[in-house]
């Protein structure tokens, strides 16, 4: 059976473009909110969503969705609510690859085999977890491959070629290529680094390369696609949630709408590579 994730990437193949992923902190900047936010980037277009389990220590994340994390946090959310966040969208969006990405602490407290049980049932179709090496895999890559979750790898810049084939060894559903060193939504990579790091990461794995970290405008989401098999776009994306929300910090009308509206253009922008 194919995966949710495979028929994504074969659908933006046979549209001669990239996928377009999103990213946003489950519970941000609420529950009903959030729910109101993956529903508009499903409409919007977004091939695959990745949904942030919120922690107090994000250390790979840039400012903007450490604020997210901590919004989520503040209001409530756990681990476990991220995952009803995740099998509701599974309810209303059967079809739409969901991808949870964050930290191992979260996880290791709830319990491996707890939490897959759980992520298997939500329907959720893969992992990102930026905190747990290849020399770590049998903490949860290989009880996750086992379950039937995808575990999506990330590579870097400094990932050279003695260690891809170690980190891409045991990866599946995809590559997230992280295009630049440091945190997230800060710089931005050039085309021709961004062309030379696909380059060096199919010589060693068939899987699809997407390309994340400092993403921001459909111009620049459409040149990633063009260069790379999609586009990540997150911390962009969480700074529209953040400057939406009212003197309290809430949600307001113009918060799903204009994450629709600004997704719509992404859409367009990895669009464009089929021209």
């Amino acid at each position: 059976m194919t995966s949710r994730i495979a028929n994504a990437f074969a659908n933006a193949r046979a549209e001669n473009r990239g996928i377009l992923g999103v990213f946003v902190t489950a519970g941000d900047p609420d529950a009903q909110t959030s729910a109101g936010i993956l529903d508009a980037l499903v409409d919007s277009h977004v091939d695959i969503v990745e949904l942030g389990m919120p922690f107090s220590d994000p250390m790979a994340d840039g400012p903007a969705i450490q604020a997210a994390s901590l919004r989520a946090l503040k209001n409530g959310m756990t681990l476990a609510g991220t995952l009803d966040i995740a099998a509701a969208f599974r309810a209303r969006h059967p079809d739409t690859p969901l991808v949870l990405m964050g930290y191992y602490n979260p996880i290791y407290i709830y319990g491996v085999d707890r939490f897959l049980a759980d992520a298997v049932k939500a329907g959720v179709d893969g992992l990102i977890v930026v905190d747990l090496p290849p020399e770590e895999d049998d903490e949860l890559l290989e009880p996750a491959r086992a379950a039937g979750l995808d575990f999506i790898r990330l590579v870097t810049p400094t990932s050279d070629a003695d260690r891809l084939p170690v980190v891409l060894g045991s990866a599946s559903g995809f590559v997230y290529y992280v295009a630049i060193t440091g945190i997230t939504g800060t710089t931005s990579a050039a085309g021709d680094s961004i062309s030379a790091a696909y380059e060096r990461i199919t010589a060693v794995t068939d899987l699809p390369v997407v390309t994340g970290f400092g993403i921001r405008t459909p111009e620049q989401a459409g040149e990633a696609a063009s260069r790379s098999d999609g586009a990540i776009v997150g911390s962009a994306v969480v700074e529209i949630i953040a400057e939406s929300l009212d003197d309290a910090g809430n949600g307001t009308p113009e918060t799903v709408s204009k994450i629709a509206a600004f997704v719509g253009e992404l859409a367009k922008g990895v669009a464009a590579k089929a021209d």
